[in-house]
C-alpha cells in the first residue's frame, strides 16, 4: 500500500547549530538488540524549526548523505565535503571510500570527529564514539574490487547511530549481504538507510533480502540514480512493507511514533541551504 503525506501536515526542521556538550547518561537506552515497540505513525518534518526532546531528525541531503540530529548533536553520513550553502559544522562525519561520492580526502578541518569506514593499514576500522546523546559505532564489511580483482576486505562500514532510544543504521556502499556475525554486531535497527541502485552496490533482489532480515520499522531508500531504480525497489518490497512517499527531505522519529508495520519512507534529497 502506498501513501502520500501532504506538505500541510508537516512539522518543520530545526537549525543544526549550537550543540551543547552532554554526558553519556543523557542518552536514552536504545533497543538495538531488542524489538522496538513503536505503534504510532512516523512524524515528518522539514529543515528549519525546533526538534522535540527524545526525537531524532533525519534529513536526506543527497545520494547517500544524511544529517542525523539528536540531543543537540549532529552527524553526517557518507560525507563528501559539501552539504549545501549553509555554513555549519556537524559534530561527527562518517565516510566510505568505495567511490568519491561517499567521502572526501579534505573534510572541513572544523569537524571534531572524522570517522572513516576503512583503516589505512588494511585492518578493520573500529569506532565507538560516545557523544553523550549520540553513540556512533561501525560494523566493517568487504567491498568488491573496482577492476574485477580480489575483494577489498573491510573496505566499507555499516555505521550505527544510537540516539533518543533509537538504533539507526546506514549501510554505506554495501556490496555483500552481512554474515551472521555481522548481523549480530549490527543488532536490531529501528531505522535503516538502504542503497537501492541495484547495480553499483547489490542487486535489488539481494538488497531486499538484507532489508527483510533487518526487519526495521522504518526503511529509507538512498543511493538511487533514477526514479526507475527506486521504483523497482518499491515494487519488490511493496507487498511486504507499507510505502510512504513523503515528498519531503526530513523526518522526526521517536520510540513512541515508530510505525506498527515495517514502512518504507521515501525522502527527497535536498541540500542544507
Amino acid at each position: 500500500m502506498r501513501l502520500t503525506i501532504l506538505p500541510a501536515l508537516l512539522l518543520a526542521f530545526p537549525a543544526l547549530l549550537g550543540a551543547m556538550p552532554a554526558k553519556a547518561q543523557d542518552r536514552l537506552p536504545s533497543h538495538c538488540f531488542a524489538v522496538a515497540q513503536g505503534i504510532a505513525r512516523v512524524m515528518p518534518a522539514s529543515f528549519g524549526t525546533a526538534l522535540e526532546a527524545d526525537h531524532v531528525r533525519i534529513h536526506y541531503i543527497d545520494h547517500a548523505t544524511f544529517a542525523i540530529e539528536a540531543g543537540g548533536k549532529t552527524a553526517v553520513t557518507d560525507y563528501t565535503g559539501y552539504t549545501g550553502r549553509r555554513d555549519w559544522v556537524p559534530d561527527v562525519i562518517t565516510m566510505n571510500n568505495a567511490h568519491m561520492t561517499h567521502w572526501t580526502p579534505y573534510p572541513d578541518a572544523r569537524i571534531p570527529h572524522v570517522l572513516k569506514g576503512w583503516d589505512e593499514t588494511g585492518a578493520p576500522a573500529q569506532h565507538a564514539l560516545d557523544l553523550g546523546p549520540m553513540l556512533v559505532r561501525n560494523v566493517p564489511t568487504d567491498v568488491r574490487s573496482r577492476f574485477g580483482g580480489e575483494a577489498r576486505k573491510d573496505g566499507n562500514s555499516i555505521f550505527v547511530f544510537e540516539a533518543a532510544g533509537l538504533c539507526i543504521g546506514h549501510l554505506g556502499h554495501l556490496h555483500h549481504a552481512p554474515d551472521d556475525a555481522q548481523y549480530a554486531s549490527i543488532g536490531r535497527l529501528d531505522v535503516v538507510m538502504v542503497p537501492v541502485d541495484g547495480e553499483y552496490t547489490m542487486a535489488v533482489s539481494e538488497m531486499a533480502g538484507v532489508v527483510r532480515r533487518l526487519r526495521s520499522s522504518v526503511v529509507i531508500p538512498m543511493h538511487w540514480f533514477s526514479g526507475a531504480s527506486l521504483a523497482t525497489f518499491l515494487g519488490v518490497m511493496g507487498a511486504e512493507f507499507e510505502v510512504v512517499e513523503t515528498g519531503l527531505s526530513s523526518l522526526d522519529l521517536s520510540q513512541k511514533n515508530l510505525p506498527g508495520r515495517p514502512t518504507i519512507m521515501v525522502l527527497e534529497p535536498a541540500m542544507i541551504d
